[in-house]
C-alpha cells in the first residue's frame, strides 16, 4: 500500500507563485464588480464619522513614489478606521490650477500665451489638468487606493471656485485682504510673484563685493573729505541701482578709521576683517560712535546723481560684510520697512522679465543676474570697489522652474497674516501634531510669517474678484459682487470673468458706492494656488454630505507645514477662528539608500509603475509600512528585493494556513477553547497578543508596528515554531482526530485573523485569501467588509504565559542536549531521540507531567519520559544553564522507524499487515482501509 496516500498532506488552489502584477488587476475589476467602495460607504451609514481630508496632488505628470507613500499611508488609515468600525469616506483631489500647467500646455503644444486669449489659453490648461487627473486617478486606483474616484474634487470645478471666491470675499470684509507695493519674490522665468511656499533654497556662487560710498555731508559728526566713505557689503551687485540707504544699527559701535590710504566707516567689530583684506593689521582708528549717532548723513550712490542717506535698523547684524549694510528698498523686505520707518521711497528699476528700466541708465536693458558683471567692472572704473571674491551661500529659487529669483517691488494683494497671526498661534495648540515636533515648526513658521502674497500674474486661475471703478479708481469688493459673482461661477465656472466685461459681472444697476459711477474694469491677477487648496477645507469639507468640518486628519509631507498645512490653517483661522483639522500627520520624502534624494542627474530615479510592474502594488505597499515613514524612506531595487521575500514568507505562510484547512469546516469542526492543547492555547494567546499590539499600532499609526510584528509573528511563531511542531499530527495523525481538529480550529483561526489584520496594509493579497479561507464568503464578500479582530481577553492568560516561558526555556535547553548528542554521534537527526527529563523537585515534577503528552511534539522527538525525583541521575546527563531544577539524558529512541510518520517506535513491527507502521499509523491506515 502507498502509505502517502493515507497522509493528511496539505493541498490548496491558493497559489504558491503570487504573480501580482496579474492578479493584482483581476482583484481591481472585482471590487468594481461587487461596487466595494460604495457597499463600504452603505454600510457604515450612522456610524461615528472619522474623516481624512485629502490633501491635493498637483495635475501634472504621471506618479512619483513620493505620491506612493502619501496616498498608501491615507489609503491605509481609512481601511483600518472603516474595519474598526468608523464611516470613514474618502473624497480624493487635485490641485488644477497654476504656473506649471501654463508651462506645460506652452510647452507641449507650442502656444505663444500673449497671443492667444485668455479663454482658448485656460480652455487648453483646463484639457491638459483633466488629463493628467485621469491619469494619475487610474495610477492611485492601481495601487489599490479605495475612494470616491467617479466624484473627486477638483479645484477648477465651478462650485469649488465659487466657495473660493466666497471665502476671499469674508477674508476681505475682515479686512484681512489688501493691496499694496511691497518686495515680494519674483521669478523673472515665470514673470510672477511667488509666496514663500513656492521657493526653495539651493547652494549658489555669487558675486561678493564691497563697496565705497562717498560722505558728502557728515552733518557734523565727523571731518570729512574727498576720501571719506561708508563701506558697504553685498552679494547682490545688480541690486546697487537700485540703494537708496544705508542701514547701521543703532546700538552698534561704528569707527572712522584709515585703511589702505582711505578713510572709511565700518562697524568697531568687523574693521579687523575689513583691514585684513588690504594687509593691514592694526589700521588707526579716528573716532567711535554709536550706530544712531550716524543717523542722517548723505553719502553719494555710486553711479546716480542722488544721495544715499544712512539710517537705523535694528536688522543689521555682526556676522558678514561691514556692519553697515546697503538698503535697496525695492529689493528687500528688511529694506522695504526700514525705508518705509524712515520715509524713503521705492525705486523699482526692474520689469516682470528681470530687465533694467531704461531709468536705470548704464544697464538699461540689461538682465538683473547678467548685469552683475557690468555693475562690478562699472564700480571699479569709478574707484568705488573695495573688494571682490566669491561666496557660497543658500540662495532662493523658483520651485517650478528652479531658476534664482529675485525680490522686486510690485503692487501686489496681500492677505494680512497679521490681522489674525494670534488666532493662528492658538488654534495650533489645539490640534494634535503627529509627530510633536511637527508643532514648533508650524508655530515658527506662522510668527515670523511675513503677510501673504496671493496674488499671481498668470491667466489659468481663479481670478481675484475685485473691480476698480474707472471715475474714483476706488477698489470694489462686497457682499453684494461676491454673492452674484458665486452664482455666476457656480452656474459657468471662473472662464466667466475671462468671458464677459465688469458690466456683466457686476448686478444689474450697480453704482460705485465711493463716487456712484457706472464704469469699472476688473483686476488681472488671479489668485495663488495655495489659496485655491487651502479653501478646500470649506469648498470639500462643507459642500460634501458625506464629509464633515473639521477634518480629523490631514497627512501630508513635511514640506506642508509651509504649504497646505499653513494655507489651509491662514484662511481658516481668518474666518472661523479656528483651525479645519483636528489631527496632523506628516511623512518623510523619499530617498535612495544611500540617503540621497531621488534625481534623474544622479540616476539614482526608482519609478512606481516599474516597481508595479515587477513585485506588484502589495510588495510596494509592504515598502510604506516597513519603516518609520516619520523619517525619509529609503528605496531601491534591492530594498524591493527584501521586502519580496518578506511578502513572500508572508504568503507563504497563508498557504500553508490554507493548504492544512482543505477539510476542515468552521462550523462543525471547531474545537471549543478548553479541549486544545497547551501548544494550541499558547500559540492563540500569541496570537491575540499580536491583535493587541496591531490595533494599537494602527490607533497611533505606527504602521512599521504593524509591519514588524505581522511579519515576525508569522515567521516566527507560526512558520518556524507552530507549524513546525504541529507538521506531524496535521499529516499523520486521523483526519478526524482531535488533536488534529484543534490545530485546524488554530490555524483557521490565525488565517482569519491576519487576513483582517492584514488587509489595511495588502488589500490584493488578503482578498485573494479571504476567498479561500473556509466559510468566510458566506460571512463577508469582500474581507475589507468585515471588522478587525479584537482581543478575547480569556486567552490572554497569566497562568498559561508563566508555563510557555518555562516550556520555552526547558525546549532550548533540551535543543542543546540533542546537539551535543548528536555531534558525539548518539542520534543523527532529533527523530531519532529519547529524551528523558529528570526533575530535582516536585514542583519540577508537576510542572513536567503536566504536559509530558505535549513534550515530544514540543521537543519533535520520538519520546520523552518524565522520571520521578527519587530516580537516579544517569552519567553524561546534562544540567541546564539557566538554572532550571532538573537534568536532561538523551538517548537513541528503542524500536524502528515508522516507514509513515518517520518516528522511532517500539510498536513497529508488531502488526502482521503493516510490519513497518508504528501502532497510530497502523490504526489510521486502517480507518482508510475500512
Amino acid at each position: 500500500m502507498e502509505y502517502k496516500k493515507t497522509l493528511n498532506l496539505p493541498h490548496t488552489d491558493f497559489p504558491m507563485r503570487a504573480n501580482l502584477p496579474k492578479r493584482e488587476p483581476e482583484v481591481l475589476g472585482f471590487w468594481d464588480e461587487i461596487g466595494l467602495y460604495d457597499q463600504i460607504c452603505k454600510g457604515f451609514q450612522g456610524k461615528p464619522k472619522y474623516i481624512l481630508h485629502d490633501g491635493p496632488p498637483y495635475a501634472n505628470g504621471n506618479l512619483h513614489l513620493g505620491h506612493v507613500l502619501n496616498k498608501v499611508l491615507k489609503d491605509i488609515i481609512v481601511r483600518y478606521r472603516v474595519m474598526a468600525g468608523f464611516n470613514a469616506p474618502y473624497v480624493p483631489g487635485w490641485d488644477t490650477h497654476g504656473l506649471p500647467i501654463e508651462q506645460q500646455v506652452i510647452k507641449t503644444m507650442k502656444v505663444d500665451r500673449h497671443k492667444m486669449g485668455p479663454v482658448k489659453f485656460r480652455r487648453l490648461c483646463r484639457d491638459y489638468a483633466l488629463k493628467y487627473v485621469d491619469i494619475q486617478r487610474k495610477e492611485f486606483q492601481r495601487l489599490g487606493v479605495m475612494g470616491d474616484w467617479q466624484d473627486p474634487y477638483l479645484t477648477l470645478k465651478p462650485a469649488y471656485e465659487a466657495v473660493q471666491i466666497g471665502l476671499f470675499g469674508k477674508m476681505a470684509e475682515k479686512g484681512f485682504i489688501y493691496k499694496g507695493l511691497k518686495p515680494v519674490y519674483w521669478c523673472t522665468d515665470c514673470e510672477t510673484a511667488l509666496a514663500e511656499a513656492e521657493v526653495e533654497y539651493q547652494e549658489d556662487e555669487s558675486e561678493s563685493i564691497y563697496v565705497l560710498f562717498p560722505v558728502r555731508d557728515s552733518k557734523g559728526v565727523f571731518d570729512a573729505d574727498e576720501n571719506t566713505y561708508v563701506l558697504i557689503w553685498t552679494t547682490t551687485p545688480w541690486t546697487i541701482p537700485g540703494n537708496m540707504a544705508i542701514s547701521v544699527h543703532p546700538d552698534f559701535q561704528y569707527v572712522l578709521a584709515e585703511v589702505d590710504g582711505k578713510k572709511l566707516i565700518t562697524a568697531k567689530e568687523l574693521l579687523p576683517k575689513v583691514a585684513e583684506i588690504k594687509g593691514e593689521k592694526n589700521p588707526r582708528i579716528l573716532g567711535t560712535w554709536q550706530g544712531s549717532q550716524l543717523e542722517g548723513i548723505r553719502c553719494h550712490h555710486p553711479f546716480y546723481e542722488r544721495d544715499s542717506i544712512v539710517i537705523t535698523g535694528r536688522h543689521v547684524t555682526l556676522e558678514q560684510g561691514t556692519g553697515a549694510v546697503h538698503t535697496a528698498p525695492a529689493h528687500g523686505t528688511e529694506d522695504f520697512e526700514v525705508c518705509q520707518k524712515h520715509g524713503i521711497p521705492v525705486l523699482s528699476l526692474v520689469d516682470g522679465k528681470g530687465r533694467f528700466l531704461p531709468e536705470a541708465g548704464l544697464f538699461a536693458g540689461m538682465m538683473v543676474f547678467e548685469s552683475n558683471e557690468h555693475v562690478i567692472k562699472e564700480l571699479e572704473e569709478r574707484g568705488k570697489l573695495y573688494h571682490q571674491e566669491k561666496l557660497f551661500h543658500q540662495y532662493p529659487h523658483c520651485w517650478r522652474c528652479k531658476d534664482p529669483l529675485m525680490f522686486r517691488a510690485t503692487e501686489q494683494w496681500f492677505a494680512s497674516i497679521d490681522g489674525f497671526r494670534k488666532e493662528a498661534l492658538r488654534a495650533i495648540d489645539e490640534v494634535e501634531w503627529i509627530p510633536s515636533w511637527g508643532r514648533e515648526r508650524i508655530h515658527n513658521m506662522i510668527a515670523e510669517r511675513g503677510d501673504w502674497c496671493i496674488s499671481r500674474q498668470r491667466v489659468w486661475g481663479v481670478p481675484i474678484p475685485i473691480f476698480y471703478c474707472e471715475e474714483c479708481d476706488a477698489t470694489i469688493i462686497n457682499e453684494e459682487t461676491i454673492l452674484h459673482l458665486q452664482k455666476l461661477f457656480a452656474e459657468g465656472g471662473s472662464d466667466v470673468w475671462f468671458e464677459r466685461s465688469a458690466a456683466e459681472l457686476l448686478p444689474d444697476g450697480f453704482r460705485c458706492p465711493s463716487c456712484g459711477g457706472e464704469d469699472f474694469r476688473k483686476e488681472t491677477d488671479t489668485m495663488d494656488v495655495w489659496f485655491d487648496s487651502g479653501s478646500s477645507h470649506m469648498a470639500v469639507l462643507e459642500q460634501r454630505p458625506e464629509l464633515r468640518w473639521p477634518a480629523d486628519l490631514y497627512l501630508e509631507g513635511s514640506d506642508q507645514h509651509r504649504g497646505w498645512f499653513n494655507s489651509s490653517l491662514c484662511t481658516s483661522v481668518a474666518v472661523r477662528g479656528t483651525a479645519p483639522y483636528k489631527g496632523v500627520l506628516t511623512h518623510g520624502f523619499v530617498v535612495d539608500e544611500d540617503g540621497r534624494k531621488m534625481s534623474k542627474s544622479l540616476g539614482n530615479v526608482v519609478y512606481p509603475q516599474e516597481l508595479i510592474d515587477k513585485f506588484g502594488a502589495d510588495v510596494l505597499r509592504l515598502w510604506v509600512t516597513s519603516a518609520d515613514y516619520r523619517n525619509d524612506m529609503a528605496v531601491s531595487k534591492k530594498i524591493m528585493g527584501q521586502l519580496a521575500d518578506t511578502y513572500r514568507k508572508i504568503r507563504n505562510t497563508f498557504r500553508f494556513l490554507l493548504g492544512n484547512l482543505y477539510d476542515f469546516d468552521p462550523e462543525k469542526d471547531s474545537l471549543p477553547y478548553e479541549e486544545l492543547s497547551h501548544l494550541d492555547q499558547w500559540i492563540l494567546f500569541r496570537l491575540h497578543q499580536l491583535i493587541q499590539r496591531v490595533n494599537k499600532a494602527y490607533e497611533k499609526s505606527e504602521f512599521h508596528i504593524v509591519y514588524h510584528a505581522i511579519s515576525t509573528f508569522c515567521v516566527v511563531d507560526l512558520s518556524s515554531f507552530y507549524l513546525d511542531i504541529t507538521k506531524d499530527t496535521l499529516y499523520c495523525s486521523g483526519a478526524l482526530d482531535g488533536e488534529r481538529r484543534g490545530i485546524q480550529t488554530v490555524l483557521f483561526e490565525a488565517g482569519s485573523v491576519l487576513a483582517r489584520l492584514l488587509a489595511p496594509v495588502m488589500p490584493f493579497t488578503t482578498e485573494e485569501v479571504w476567498g479561500y479561507l473556509p466559510g468566510m464568503k458566506a460571512m463577508a464578500e469582500s474581507v475589507h467588509l468585515t471588522s478587525l479582530p479584537q482581543v478575547n481577553r480569556d486567552y490572554l492568560n497569566p497562568e498559561l504565559e508563566r508555563l510557555w516561558e518555562r516550556l520555552l526555556n526547558l525546549r532550548d535547553e533540551v535543543a542543546k542536549a540533542l546537539e551535543a548528542a548528536r555531534q558525539e554521534k548518539v542520534i543523527g537527526p532529533a527523530t531519532q531521540a529519547n529524551v528523558s527529563l529528570y526533575p530535582e523537585n516536585e514542583e519540577a515534577l508537576k510542572f513536567l507531567q503536566q504536559v509530558e503528552d505535549e513534550l515530544p511534539a514540543l521537543f519533535i522527538v520520538s519520546g520523552v519520559k518524565v522520571h520521578q525525583v527519587w530516580e537516579v541521575v544517569p552519567q553524561g546527563a546534562l544540567k541546564p544553564e539557566n538554572g532550571l531544577p532538573l537534568q536532561i539524558a538523551v538517548a537513541p529512541a528503542p524500536g524502528g522507524k515508522c516507514t509513515r510518520c518517520w518516528l522511532y517506535k517500539e510498536t513497529v513491527g508488531q502488526s502482521a499487515s503493516h510490519p513497518e507502521l508504528c501502532e497510530r499509523c497502523r490504526e489510521v491506515v486502517e480507518k482508510c482501509e475500512g
